[in-house]
């Protein structure tokens, strides 16, 4: 075994990237396929005009927290597969919390503020309490969470249809969606416009990250929920209450997809849609932790890349005769590499470049 350092971490990501484009190229060339047509398109789909790169960096903004999310449990021991229904879960509560608190508040800029306050509030609270759910089965009942976290995915989807298709529904509607949130609330367009993409989120976003990359590696708090989920028993003889530790990381995950829930309520959709409709955030998020081995402040340049691969997929679909299912196997490939970093860091040792067996 081989213990990675950060630099050998980032060596591992980069080659798995490479190698994953550079095989991808090869399976279009395969099928027949033009590979630099097929490279041009991607980079164009992604950053080839202020457009593009504004939903790359929306798709991105998103994926970070989600990431960030996923990142929280992965890396105390826990796995929380339910970001996605903590995700639906939050973005309902935010779009519910501002509407019925609009009537109360002042219109304009400040009441503006104060509602998007509530929103994110409820937003966190909410997902926040949907993924302690599974932490309490695990820690108290000695459930399986990555079965209850998916089950309540399913359970957190077809609840939040049913309110948003009947009570919540917007009136007069064929579509299955809340009411739209007041003029007022909404972050504002700097730099690209109306593109549903704001620099305010981007900027809160990593500060997000920061905060959370501090929580885990220099807090008491974060100390005890990796010892919690890695090393119970240590945990416990320490004084530390692992089952509390456990609940806590999957508290503290949740809340986290529920402040992604938020943003994607806040700066994108406007309103809440139908839960079948919004993009597999929460699920994605999963690939792009493991891609950024579970670290916070990897996430970010890793959904940036899963960012602009979404983002290239309706440019490709559009301009170009090549199957947009080949982005999906070049990000199947990513995480292939990236599940067996032992392999690479062998070949840094064979070639030198790595440290001493232990």
């Amino acid at each position: 075994m081989f213990d990675a350092t950060v630099l050998e971490r980032l060596g591992i990501a980069l080659v798995s990237i490479l190698t994953a484009i550079l095989l991808g190229l090869l399976m279009v060339a395969a099928a027949g396929y033009n590979p630099i047509v097929f490279l041009n398109n991607l980079i164009v789909g992604a950053i080839g005009s202020e457009r593009m790169l504004a939903r790359t960096l929306r798709i991105s903004t998103f994926f970070i927290v989600t990431g960030v999310a996923v990142a929280i449990a992965f890396r105390a021991g826990v796995f929380n597969i339910g970001v996605q229904g903590q995700f639906v879960v939050g973005g309902l509560a935010c779009a519910m919390s501002i509407l019925w608190a609009a009537p109360y508040l002042p219109s304009g800029g400040l009441g503006g503020v104060g509602l998007m306050l509530i929103g994110t509030v409820a937003a966190a609270v909410s997902g926040g309490l949907y993924g302690a759910l599974p932490g309490v089965l695990k820690a108290y009942a000695d459930a399986n969470e990555i079965i209850t976290t998916i089950m309540l995915n399913f359970i957190a989807i077809g609840v939040v249809s049913w309110l948003i298709t009947n009570p919540f529904r917007e009136a007069g509607s064929t579509n299955v969606q809340t009411e739209p949130l007041p003029a007022s609330v909404g972050l504002p367009p700097v730099v690209f416009g109306e593109s549903g993409f704001s620099v305010v989120g981007l900027v809160l976003t990593l500060a997000l990250v920061a905060v959370v990359a501090i929580v885990m590696a220099r807090t008491r708090f974060g100390y005890d929920m990796m010892t919690s989920g890695y090393q119970a028993s240590a945990a416990v003889y320490s004084g530390v209450d692992a089952k509390r530790n456990v609940v806590a990381t999957m508290t503290f995950s949740g809340a986290v997809a529920g402040l992604a829930s938020a943003l994607f309520v806040i700066m994108y959709q406007g309103r809440f849609l139908e839960p079948a409709s919004i993009h597999t955030y929460g699920y994605d998020a999963i690939a792009v932790s493991l891609l950024a081995a579970n670290n916070p402040l990897g996430v970010v340049p890793a959904a940036l890349l899963f960012g602009g691969l979404n983002s290239a997929t309706s440019y490709i679909q559009i301009y170009s005769d090549v199957p947009v299912q080949l982005i999906d196997g070049i990000v199947g490939i990513v995480i292939l590499f990236v599940a067996v970093p032992e392999l690479f860091r062998m070949a840094a040792h064979w070639a030198e470049f790595g440290g001493e067996d232990e």
